[in-house]
């Protein structure tokens, strides 16, 4: 189970170029290695990018 506030902060973080802290330079959606994160970050970022541009995610 992920923690949906991390997975926004850290999908955010990689689509406005925001710094990784641990590395010291922009976050990346290789730097996350959990798979459960992964695929949160992932989806979170399909749907947000999709409704920016109007795209309907839902079914």
């Amino acid at each position: 189970m992920v923690n949906e506030i991390v997975v926004r902060i850290i999908a955010e973080r990689i689509m406005k170029g925001g710094e990784n802290p641990l590395r010291k330079r922009p976050f990346e959606l290789d730097d996350v290695t959990n798979p459960e994160y992964r695929q949160a970050v992932e989806n979170y970022i399909i749907e947000h990018n999709a409704n920016e541009i109007g795209i309907n995610t839902y079914r």
